[in-house]
């Protein structure tokens, strides 16, 4: 498919933090796009603004006509739309081109310079990272984010069109799609069991992903995983390797040993090991890609993060809040060493929002367990998203696993009345869901208290 052809692009799911991307990059190109979405939400909010008409009700006659030509309209679709979506149904039983986002941006990076960012955990965190560094390396650019950048207030970054950084997704296998020249695999553990059954399966498509670079590709992958290619650790022997590492005023201070060179006192305002090492290998990438230390390092330290990616909502002597995405037990137990590292003596309450029933009950024991570090833990409700109810799996469930006394179920509408229950310190919103929904409200009720 060539996409210079294709004048008009209608979305379905256009709300999705990977499809808002790929339509505000269409939007920028000129391209007349347009989509559907069940809810409305900030992200549908900020693309009305740039002209991009939505609407909200699943119904073919919502759409407008110049979408309705087989000829010159591309439908762009994410796996979480359930196969029974009137719109979608319409589109491929009458001659359009319907395509994944994954394929898309499979297109788009065809024949320029594609490097991708794998890996069950740091993905969004990695990408913006890199993605960052090469802007502000001058490097023309093209960047598709699954968050929204602290830096530039979007979850895409546009300096022109000879690199694109992208997230590679291994949800429902999409990372298949890409042939990248640079990669990176930053984490395998087992996720997405809905799709591969079990976490071996995960382990072969990461294989698989790894053998789609192109002739005399570049991949990089964290040191430990089952995978050759140039390796990066913290303070462990890499051919990249974070170390002397200090924090300082609540910003890590490091040197980076490469293969070839030591690049020393780099600036880092990102707590948590885990952030550091999405750091570690955005670094590694770029300097393979050509950027020179000196001005890596000036970038590294203005970098300022990912939206609920350890966002800070407040930052006070009496309070602190933070707000996370975290929504496997290995991404809650990169949040707690964070915690501790960083707030080592301060009381820690958690509310977390389950992300899938699936997800829930096959890492249950897992979850229980990350979440028992904390002082107090309050659960909300699963966030079904795509799926329907798994008969026994709720977080009432889930709770009776937990081993803290300090545990309890509750809704939405009572978090900010719980939290003043507690005598704490530090507050973590977690989860994928809609919990992200709630925290401009619990923070103007903390503010006030306050």
């Amino acid at each position: 498919m060539n996409l210079n052809s294709i004048h008009n692009i209608y979305f379905i799911g256009i709300g999705g933090i990977g499809m808002s991307a790929l339509a505000r990059y269409f939007a920028a190109k000129n391209k007349y796009v347009a989509g559907y979405d069940k809810t409305q939400t900030e992200i549908t909010k900020e693309l009305e603004k740039i002209d991009i008409k939505i609407h909200f009700e699943d119904s073919v006659s919502n759409i407008e006509t110049r979408f309705l030509n087989p000829k010159d309209t591309l439908i762009v679709y994410t796996p979480a739309i359930p196969q029974t979506n009137e719109e979608l149904t319409y589109f491929l039983n009458n001659n359009f081109q319907v395509l994944k986002r994954s394929q898309v941006l499979g297109l788009i990076t065809k024949n320029k310079t594609c490097i991708a960012i794998a890996g069950t955990h740091g993905k969004t965190t990695t990408t913006s990272i890199l993605g960052h560094l090469l802007k502000e390396c001058n490097v023309e650019v093209t960047v598709f984010l699954g968050g929204i950048s602290e830096n530039y207030n979007s979850n895409l970054i546009l300096q022109g069109n000879k690199v694109f950084v992208v997230e590679a997704d291994e949800f429902d296998r999409s990372f298949l799609t890409l042939s990248p020249d640079f990669a990176c695999i930053t984490s395998m553990d087992a996720d997405h069991l809905d799709i591969y059954g079990k976490a071996e399966d995960l382990e072969e498509s990461f294989r698989e992903f790894s053998k789609k670079l192109k002739p005399n590709g570049k991949l990089f992958v964290k040191k430990g995983l089952p995978i050759k290619g140039i390796t990066y650790a913290i303070e462990e022997d890499a051919d990249y390797m974070a170390t002397n590492i200090k924090i300082e005023n609540g910003a890590y201070v490091f040197d980076v040993k490469t293969p070839s060179q030591n690049i020393e006192n780099l600036k880092f305002n990102l707590p948590g090991r885990h952030n550091l090492s999405n750091a570690l290998i955005a670094l590694a990438m770029a300097v393979e890609f050509g950027c020179s230390p000196y001005s890596l390092a000036r970038a590294l330290a203005s970098y300022k993060g990912v939206k609920r990616r350890f966002t800070y909502q407040i930052k006070t002597e009496k309070l602190i809040f933070i707000d996370d995405y975290a929504h496997h037990p290995e991404e809650i137990n990169a949040v707690y060493q964070a915690m501790c590292e960083m707030y080592p003596k301060r009381k820690v309450l958690v509310i977390f929002q389950p992300h899938l029933y699936s997800r829930t009950r096959d890492f249950a024991d897992e979850f229980a367990q990350s979440l028992s570090q904390f002082d107090t833990v309050l659960l909300l409700d699963i966030y079904p998203a795509r799926e329907l109810p798994i008969e026994g799996v709720t977080s009432k469930w889930l709770l009776s696993k937990i081993n803290n006394i300090n545990k309890k179920l509750i809704l939405k509408s009572e978090i900010v009345s719980e939290i003043k229950n507690y005598d704490t310190q530090i507050i973590l919103t977690l989860g994928a869901g809609d919990i992200g929904e709630e925290v401009k409200h619990i923070k103007q009720k903390l503010e006030i208290a306050s």
